[in-house]
């Protein structure tokens, strides 16, 4: 498998920063889209045709799917647009949300049956697409919130936090994974993050260690933490493999040789 990093920042996007999204592609399939915030329909258009491309969104916070509606435009207007439906998987509430801010009248929500088929993640049921197999985890952030452990069809096994606290299920859905994409917004200092809501970098470097993952890779930064400190965390914790993701990076997932 191969991830292309779309955007990375946390909560909120900057200059030149979008915020959630990455590209996951097996060989020989198209490709998906996990979480869709603030800047990443554009960053996808140097990458992807966004009319072939699965989206699967770990939970409805703006900055992980609001601009899929800016991708719901171009896959109806542009002058190669969509013949076809493609899947979106989501929390309950999906088409709802994206709906609502998709529509150009206030209190109203736009269907966007035409251009979507639009699934809700079920806890632990797994789901096939692209050649990839999907297996959400109901992880432990407002509002409904799910992990991905997502294996690839050589074996490779590639698991994505989505914004979470610490539980068991993270540590579970990243169980021996060859790359963890975990959340780690800001640093473990109390004045520096409210308790629960996400993980510090070092609770980011234990979650990994608990789960025996191969290799780590530090994700949704907020613009105003400290990302060198966070990394010095989370490598105090984790002995393994470790980096900051980078907007425009591609790593390749394989398994252990």
């Amino acid at each position: 498998m191969r991830l292309t990093v779309l955007g990375c920042s946390g909560s909120v996007n900057g200059p030149g920063a979008a915020c959630s999204g990455y590209l996951l592609q097996a060989d020989g399939h198209e490709p998906v889209l996990i979480d869709c915030g603030h800047g990443v329909f554009g960053e996808l258009l140097q990458h992807a045709d966004p009319n072939r491309v699965a989206v699967l969104l770990s939970h409805l916070h703006a900055d992980h799917c609001m601009d899929m509606p800016a991708m719901l435009v171009w896959r109806r207007w542009a002058p190669e647009k969509a013949t076809e439906r493609s899947l979106l998987y989501g929390p309950a509430g999906t088409a709802l949300r994206i709906g609502a801010g998709a529509s150009e009248y206030p209190g109203q929500v736009d269907d966007i049956s035409d251009t979507y088929d639009v699934r809700e993640w079920v806890d632990r049921t797994a789901v096939d697409i692209h050649g990839l197999h999907i297996e959400p985890f109901k992880v432990d952030h407002p509002p409904s919130t799910f992990g991905l452990r997502i294996t690839g069809p050589d074996g490779e096994v590639f698991a994505y936090s989505g914004d979470t606290g610490v539980c068991d299920e993270v540590v579970e859905l990243a169980r021996d994974c060859d790359l963890f994409l975990c959340e780690a917004s800001w640093t473990h200092e109390p004045d520096a993050r409210p308790m629960g809501l996400h993980l510090s970098g070092t609770e980011a470097g234990q979650v990994a260690a608990r789960a025996s993952a191969r290799s780590l890779a530090l994700t949704h930064i907020v613009p105003w933490s400290d990302a060198d400190a966070i990394l010095d965390e989370a490598s105090a914790a984790y002995p393994g493999p470790l980096q900051l993701v980078h907007q425009g990076q591609v790593i390749e997932v394989r398994p252990p040789l």
